[in-house]
């Protein structure tokens, strides 16, 4: 509580990707890091970024991006236990195995930005990623984005018309070019307050540490 009384609050910038096993996990470790500091309000802003920027429009085959970016099927696959056993951890499901299409994210990072004027963005960016990483869900396909967006409480019918149009693809591609330009080459990336900066999918209690030290430097300031 601040010297006014009011709860402090702290504004979180989470600049990721729908496709990043990590991002998938970093999410989940956040709000357990919310969780665990119950004395602090928290405002949350999806940010976009694009993993595999050079992936066409409209996706590749999941074999050939693995080939591409890593060099073997094989080679990926020893990467993947590692996410698998973190996301065990997590109590996340974790099945890349269904994955048969890699998408680009462009339209997913566009259905997140229209969920803000009717529903939580972390509810569709949390669908996003299920259906991906859980039902090896093809997010280049239209359909599979009007339905996540439905199953959000969104409108599908407005959801198909902004899709099939041009709408924000200038503004998603150029937020995801800043971040970049900022030096954000790796995500999750976390930014508390405007102050404080996480990279990667740390502990619940390593994040909860950053929300406490940026609500307490707030606190310094407004006494």
């Amino acid at each position: 509580m601040s010297a006014s009384g009011e709860r402090p609050f702290v504004h979180i910038e989470v600049v990721s990707d729908v496709v990043c096993p990590w991002c998938y996990i970093g999410k989940h470790r956040l709000e357990a890091a919310i969780a665990l500091s119950p004395e602090v309000d928290v405002g949350i802003n999806w940010r976009p970024y694009f993993l595999n920027p050079w992936i066409p429009r409209d996706g590749i085959d999941r074999q050939t991006y693995l080939e591409t970016k890593f060099g073997s099927v094989e080679r990926y696959a020893v990467i993947a236990e590692r996410v698998a056993a973190a996301a065990l951890m997590e109590g996340l499901p974790y099945l890349p195995d269904r994955i048969s299409r890699q998408p680009h994210t462009l339209d997913c990072h566009r259905l997140i930005l229209w969920s803000r004027s009717v529903t939580d963005p972390a509810r569709v960016t949390q669908r996003l990623m299920e259906l991906y990483f859980a039902d090896g869900g093809d997010l280049s396909d239209p359909k599979v984005l009007i339905k996540a967006a439905v199953d959000c409480g969104m409108d599908g019918d407005l959801v198909r018309r902004l899709l099939a149009s041009d709408a924000d693809v200038d503004r998603i591609e150029g937020e995801a070019e800043s971040a970049k330009e900022a030096g954000i080459d790796g995500v999750p990336c976390f930014i508390f307050g405007s102050s404080v900066i996480v990279t990667g999918a740390q502990s619940p209690e390593y994040l909860a540490s950053a929300i406490e030290r940026t609500a307490g430097r707030h606190t310094r300031l407004q006494v």
